[in-house]
């Protein structure tokens, strides 16, 4: 893993392409990878800055979640992530490493397609830790489609499901039991301001996921509560090599970027500490891009 706290070139920090062929089906799993993406498993190192907190991660197993559970637990949350049945493996691994930070850790297995469930995971995180102070709705579904007459109304009813429609039910859930202080944090993309056309589904609910938070901000901040919006470029995550892109894409994932290479998710973790932080204290309703090559705007 990189060494993250000496000064050094970010471009050669981490792997860069071609890349390996490894097409996985969806939702795939993280330990299969090639090169296998930076958690921050071994990297991260907090600092204190959420200690005492209970945060709920949605998608929690591997990615932009798993990065943003392991560094939660290290500067002192306790930890609750969710993710479907078949990525059981990886979270396993996520729940061990909370637990190995000394908090409390609660894996939720489930699908968040279902509005009971995202209920259902709100209210047991309260009663597992006694209440809710940090929430990230992360989890998404992406499976590009060549041509517009290739995205079935299937198509098209899931990934709607998985990464709108989970964001209202969840945040929904959660608002009666966010405390004055409490921060909402929702993972969008690149793809909100710059959309492929292989990926029109998925484009659209990112897009959605911008429009949605930078509305609840203002609800939530009339209590106190802070909402906010990551919007990543090119990341390393199981997303991309489980139906995400196609296989030449893969292999050359972030090639294009300023940085010659996709980011790790490990990356991203501090922005999501900063905003679940007291540091973040007047930062509400905005976007912080982390794209790789010139921001979101």
């Amino acid at each position: 893993m990189a060494d993250r706290l000496t000064m050094q070139d970010p471009r050669k920090q981490y792997p860069a392409p071609p890349f390996p062929q490894q097409k996985q089906a969806a939702p795939g799993v993280a330990a299969k990878m090639d090169p296998k993406p930076d958690h921050g498993e071994e990297s991260y190192q907090g600092s204190g800055k959420l200690k005492g907190r209970r945060a709920l991660i949605t998608g929690g197993d591997s990615g932009i979640g798993r990065a943003a559970a392991i560094a939660y637990a290290r500067e002192g949350a306790d930890v609750a992530i969710s993710y479907l049945p078949s990525e059981e493996a990886d979270a396993r691994e996520v729940i061990a490493l909370i637990e190995a930070e000394g908090r409390k850790a609660l894996a939720l297995p489930g699908d968040i397609k279902d509005e009971s469930w995202c209920q259902q995971l709100v209210s047991k995180t309260v009663e597992a830790f006694g209440g809710l102070d940090i929430l990230v709705i992360n989890a998404a579904r992406q499976q590009f489609r060549e041509d517009i007459s290739q995205v079935t109304t299937e198509d098209f009813d899931a990934t709607l499901k998985t990464n709108l429609y989970a964001l209202h039910w969840i945040a929904q859930a959660a608002t009666p039991h966010l405390p004055p202080g409490a921060s909402v944090i929702t993972t969008a993309s690149i793809q909100a301001y710059d959309p492929s056309q292989i990926l029109l589904d998925y484009a659209t609910t990112k897009a959605g996921i911008v429009a949605y938070t930078k509305a609840l901000s203002k609800q939530l901040i009339e209590k106190g509560v802070r909402a906010n919006v990551v919007a990543p470029g090119p990341f390393w995550t199981v997303l991309q090599p489980s139906g995400g892109q196609p296989d030449e894409k893969v292999e050359n994932f972030g090639k294009d970027s300023d940085f010659g290479r996709p980011g790790q998710p490990v990356e991203l973790a501090p922005v999501y500490v900063l905003l679940a932080s007291q540091e973040a204290s007047y930062i509400n309703g905005e976007v912080f891009g982390a794209t790789g090559s010139g921001g979101v705007a």
